[in-house]
């Protein structure tokens, strides 16, 4: 299974016991949506909610922060994710958060996990069928398991600042990047962590949501004047976007790259810690 399949593919597999499909629909809180709600209203027949909200480390000072491998091993049991499952994901988020879903399953042991190409948008696109309520899948075992190697810590990333062994990619807008446009949380710095690199999130993806083809993802890096032969680590606002980074490196096959995990979420709630404003600068 390749690591972006489209509707038609996943329509033509789904009766396959080995398959299982999430959906991994996360907003913003602005967004003014429920995405549990809009699951059992409306989902790919056969998909499970992974529940990204709740799917979190609930004693880290840091929203969104990922959850201990333990968590992670018996959620994916009660929804019916085990060992040797080929999961396919998809959303129907602005955020795009089946990135998030999709690193989070690697990270924590799944071998076969694709994303669905343009989400449940490309699905309803294609008149395919939905369901409504609640899928429940027979529990699977799921090892518990974590490659804490692909994680970068503040400590991490601060000294990397002076080092610049790795470079850090900023999934945010760039009115957000450059601080020209304030952050909403409270007590949040404007800017971004000194060196980095910007890479708006858009900038990955087709008018219709699908991802853009392999030369479309080189030249959105090159322009921001990401050196592909050099690792890299991604960051964002609370760690969603920056996972859509990584999976677009992972499709032009690079792999030698790392999830700033607190993002500018801890990085710019801290007043000691250096920043930068103003346009991007190459590394």
């Amino acid at each position: 299974m390749d690591s972006l399949v489209t509707a038609e593919w996943l329509a033509n597999e789904m009766a396959a016991s080995d398959l299982r499909i999430v959906d991994a629909s996360k907003h913003l809180p602005d967004a003014g949506r429920d995405a549990r709600a809009e699951y059992a209203a409306a989902h790919i027949p056969g998909a499970v909610f992974m529940d990204l909200e709740s799917l979190v480390d609930a004693q880290a000072t840091v929203e969104n922060t990922l959850p201990s491998a333990e968590l992670f091993a018996s959620r994916m049991r009660t929804l019916g994710l085990g060992d040797g499952s080929r999961i396919v994901i998809y959303d129907d988020s602005a955020i795009r958060s089946s990135s998030r879903a999709w690193f989070m399953l690697r990270m924590f042991g799944a071998q076969n996990v694709a994303i669905l190409d343009g989400g449940l948008a490309a699905w309803k696109a294609q008149g395919r069928p939905l369901a409504s309520g609640v899928e429940t899948l027979r529990c699977r075992h799921f090892t518990t398991w974590a490659d804490t190697t692909q994680l970068r810590t503040k400590a991490e990333v601060l000294a990397n600042v002076s080092t610049r062994c790795e470079q850090i990619i900023d999934a945010r807008s760039a009115a957000r990047f450059s601080g020209a446009e304030q952050e909403v949380r409270p007590g949040l710095a404007s800017g971004h962590i000194p060196g980095a690199l910007n890479v708006p999130v858009g900038q990955l993806f087709n008018a219709d949501g699908t991802w853009k083809g392999v030369p479309g993802l080189r030249a959105a890096f090159e322009a921001a004047g990401v050196d592909l032969s050099r690792p890299i680590t991604t960051s964002c606002g609370s760690g969603v976007t920056a996972c859509c980074l990584l999976f677009a490196l992972h499709l032009i096959g690079k792999e030698d790259t790392a999830l700033y995990d607190g993002s500018w979420t801890e990085w710019g709630s801290d007043a000691a810690l250096p920043k930068e404003v103003g346009e991007t600068q190459t590394a």
